[in-house]
């Protein structure tokens, strides 16, 4: 699961989009690479967020990524995408982007947009580096995970509960054994007892 990119878009209904602030990590590719990789990304948030109307949330695959994206609308016009692979789970995407929607549109003001090269969002990339692991952002997800971390336990301890129940088991059955020897040598030992019974 990896996020490669985050972008806060401009985007004004029948016009093209302007990014306003983004982050990428494409240290997961070669040297060479990275440059058409991060023009890729570039083209792969303008284009989805063109093709996405106002209001309204959208996943789309693209090989073995996945853009997912969320045209906020409204009066400051903002959509937000998040590049990730394939395997990257849809909830904590569309958590993140609005939660960074939402923190961007209170710390930069709507007179910045105009001037998208001014604007100052540090916490893009700290949320890039925060939500690589979606079970750390995702509070329901690291639940998840906690419960199946814990039935995964609970399973080991029926098993190991049913091999100690399988030993008891055995003791239980030698304990029979023990007890119908007992008895058997107490029946014994009685009638030789018996014989030599002193008056």
């Amino acid at each position: 699961m990896k996020i490669f990119s985050i972008s806060i878009v401009l985007a004004p209904p029948g016009s093209p989009g302007t990014v306003l602030s983004t982050a990428s990590d494409v240290s997961s590719f070669s040297f060479y690479q990275k440059g058409s990789i991060n023009e890729f990304l570039s083209f792969f948030t303008k284009t989805v967020v063109d093709r996405t109307p106002q209001g309204q949330r959208q996943s789309v695959q693209e090989n073995n990524h996945t853009a997912h994206v969320f045209n906020r609308g409204g009066a400051e016009q903002l959509a937000a995408v998040i590049i990730t692979d394939q395997e990257y789970p849809v909830r904590p995407a569309f958590s993140l982007l609005t939660k960074i929607l939402e923190e961007f549109i209170a710390k930069v003001p709507q007179s910045a947009f105009s001037n998208p090269s001014a604007i100052s969002f540090p916490d893009i990339q700290t949320y890039l580096t925060k939500y690589q692991d979606p079970r750390q952002a995702d509070a329901i997800m690291r639940v998840q995970q906690e419960l199946d971390e814990t039935k995964i336990v609970l399973h080991k301890t029926i098993e190991s509960v049913l091999a100690r129940g399988e030993k008891l088991d055995n003791l239980v059955e030698r304990s029979n054994a023990l007890s119908t020897q007992t008895k058997m040598f107490y029946k014994t030992a009685k009638k030789q007892n018996s014989c030599c019974v002193v008056m």
